[in-house]
C-alpha cells in the first residue's frame, strides 16, 4: 500500500534556510527586514536561539494605524502596547502555532485551516527548525500526484 500524499512528514516540505530577527531588534529593523525579504511573517529568536515568537503584516499594520483606525475594530490593550514598543519582542505574537517536524502534511495543513494561518513553525527543543507553507503543501502533493499519473 503506497503512502497517500498527504500523510508525508512535514519534514518533507519544510524549508530549513529561515531567515530569522532577534528578539531585541528595533522596530525600524523589523520593517527593513519585511521590506527586504518581502515576507509575510517573520520569526523572532531571544539570545539563546531559541523561537520567541512571531511578527506578521497585520502586528505591523496595527502598530501603523493605531492613530487612524476605529477603536472598536482593535483589541485597544495589545495594539497600544505594540504601539508603545520599540523592539521585536515588545510587538511580536509571543504565542505562534508551532509542530513537530515529524506529523504529516494532512495534520499541518489541517491547522493552518482552522487557525487561518500560514506559514507554520517547526520547533524542536525550542529551536526553530523549519517553515512550512501552504503553497509548500500544495507542491508538494500537486508534484506526487502529476508522478503517479
Amino acid at each position: 500500500m503506497s503512502k497517500s500524499n498527504i500523510d508525508y512528514c512535514v519534514e518533507s516540505v519544510m524549508t530549513t534556510n529561515i531567515i530569522t530577527i532577534k528578539d531585541c531588534a528595533l522596530i525600524l529593523d523589523v520593517l527593513n527586514f519585511f521590506k527586504k525579504y518581502h515576507y509575510n511573517t517573520l520569526p523572532i529568536i531571544d539570545s539563546k536561539n531559541e523561537f520567541v515568537g512571531v511578527i506578521n503584516e497585520d502586528i505591523i499594520l496595527q502598530c501603523i494605524l493605531i492613530g487612524s483606525v476605529p477603536s472598536a475594530t482593535l483589541d485597544l490593550s495589545s495594539s497600544i502596547a505594540r504601539y508603545m514598543g520599540d523592539n521585536a519582542e515588545s510587538i511580536m505574537d509571543a504565542h505562534p502555532i508551532t509542530i513537530s517536524k515529524d506529523i504529516s502534511i494532512k495534520e499541518a495543513a489541517n491547522l493552518m485551516i482552522k487557525h487561518s494561518i500560514s506559514p507554520i513553525y517547526v520547533v524542536e527543543d525550542k529551536k526553530l527548525v523549519g517553515v512550512v507553507s501552504k503553497r509548500d503543501i500544495i507542491n508538494k502533493v500537486y508534484t506526487k500526484e502529476s508522478q503517479e499519473e
